[in-house]
């Protein structure tokens, strides 16, 4: 009797061991691989978005960042963004005047603020807020092909036309976001929308690239529209000016040289 209770014991565990593999294999099974070509394709689709997003130039760029939500009064902003080849980059705050003076400089993903009444430039993260629904890293750094690794999830059709849909992953935590879904169209590598997630898998803001212009040789946005996912009603609207190569010396891009910028 013993023996036979423990071929039925046997039998059940190995029955309930089975059962519950199975929607895990399932799983895996239907989970697409991404592979060696795969991963070539979604790296070359974001370093070409990149492209159409700003110049690998040397550039300098006016923006202008407008936040309003839900009864407030809106709130204006504006920056000047000098950048050379996606890994340097410096932000002068120009308006308000209350802050006219302080500059951000960005030299791969490290981040420091150059404030007139402080001796040393203070760290920060390129995921803290800027202004609004603004990120540091969101106008001191664009560069999506050096900070995430790209898989190709899909296509979709909007509007008529064929779009890339890629999943972002951060290549450590020091990324502005974690995760990003990115829409890009297919025909000629606009950017066309963006979803941020966090550390958690939160989605926390949404983006639309707008307002097509020709801008140093091609159509780049010149408008970003950044949504609130957490407190609906919550905008920031990103609007690009003044566009123009520039040759910039490595100099400017250094903690020494931020009290001579003007």
């Amino acid at each position: 009797m013993t023996i036979r209770h423990h071929a039925v014991n046997s039998v059940r565990n190995l029955l309930l061991a089975t059962l519950f593999a199975l929607p895990s294999a399932l799983h895996a099974a239907e989970a697409p691989v991404q592979t060696a070509d795969d991963e070539g394709e979604a790296r070359q689709i974001v370093e070409k978005a990149d492209l159409v997003r700003f110049p690998a130039e040397g550039f300098q760029v006016d923006v202008t960042i407008t936040t309003t939500g839900s009864g407030q009064t809106a709130e204006v902003r504006k920056y000047r963004v000098l950048s050379k080849g996606n890994a340097n980059s410096v932000v002068m705050i120009t308006e308000p005047a209350s802050e006219r003076g302080q500059i951000l400089l960005m030299k791969n993903r490290d981040l420091w603020i150059f404030m007139p009444d402080v001796s040393q430039p203070i760290r920060l993260s390129l995921s803290q807020r800027l202004t609004g629904q603004v990120a540091n890293g969101d106008l001191a750094r664009a560069n999506f092909s050096g900070d995430y690794n790209a898989r190709l999830l899909r296509s979709e059709r909007i509007g008529g036309e064929d779009y890339h849909v890629l999943e972002l992953t951060g290549i450590d935590r020091g990324v502005t976001y974690q995760r990003v879904i990115y829409w890009v169209r297919e025909k000629d590598f606009w950017p066309y929308r963006a979803e941020f997630y966090s550390l958690s898998n939160r989605l926390l803001k949404t983006c639309r690239y707008e307002n097509f212009r020709t801008v140093e040789g091609r159509k780049r946005p010149t408008r970003l529209v950044m949504e609130d996912a957490l407190r609906g009603g919550e905008q920031s609207v990103l609007e690009y000016s003044g566009m123009k190569l520039r040759d910039l010396p490595d100099k400017i891009f250094t903690k020494d040289y931020l009290k001579k910028l003007d």
